[in-house]
């Protein structure tokens, strides 16, 4: 019996061996929680300066002088909420990472951060590319699909649930496309609301 046991923590440490080398789980649910509260003021703050223009010519009069300003405006504020985020994120996850004793930066943290990149960055000069060309009210839905996708794309070398995160981005981001004059709920859903339900399931299932 005490054999069959030592063979049973035998197989189960040779598991966990196997899966922290091909996954990153160090990620905290805390720095999910922190970026849906960003996510909220951010949406809130770009809701306040687009409103009055947001209902695709039915509201203020929108002179190149005003549609330049706020779109410096708004890439401003998505620059410092991205900049926050990514700070507390690797806060958080350094701090669980010396927690339980596991290296913060290996080689599965390095394929998640390169599978998270290409898609973002992509993204990112996809949204420039339609306010280049005129396409401004399609940038709020483009900006929750290509999150969705990164994720999607990272999750494979992280904890699964960040794929589900990432799929319901991606079904925001479609339905953001869908009924634009509410494009900026659906991004404070998706960057705000999201995060704080995936981070707070993450925290309380894996890390309390």
């Amino acid at each position: 019996m005490d054999n069959k046991q030592e063979h049973l923590n035998n197989l189960s440490e040779i598991r966990s061996l196997m899966e922290r080398s091909s996954s990153f789980i160090s990620l905290s649910g805390l720095s999910g929680i922190c970026a849906g509260i960003i996510g909220i003021v951010t949406a809130v703050i770009l809701h306040s300066k687009l409103g009055p223009f947001i209902e695709l010519g039915k509201g203020e009069v929108l002179t190149s002088e005003k549609r330049d300003e706020l779109i410096l405006f708004s890439i401003l504020a998505s620059l410092i909420a991205l900049v926050l985020t990514f700070a507390l994120t690797i806060f958080f996850t350094s701090r669980k990472a010396k927690k339980k004793g596991l290296p913060v930066w290996d080689g599965s943290a390095k394929r998640l951060v390169v599978n998270l990149f290409i898609p973002l960055i992509s993204g990112g000069i996809f949204c420039l590319l339609l306010v280049y060309h005129g396409f401004d009210w399609l940038v709020l839905p483009s900006m929750l699909v290509f999150y969705g996708l990164a994720l999607i794309s990272a999750s494979k070398y992280t904890l699964n649930e960040l794929r589900w995160l990432g799929a319901s981005e991606l079904v925001l981001g479609l339905l953001a496309a869908f009924f634009l004059p509410q494009a900026i709920i659906f991004w404070g859903l998706g960057f705000g609301v999201m995060n704080i339900v995936y981070g707070a399931m993450m925290y309380f299932k894996h890390e309390r």
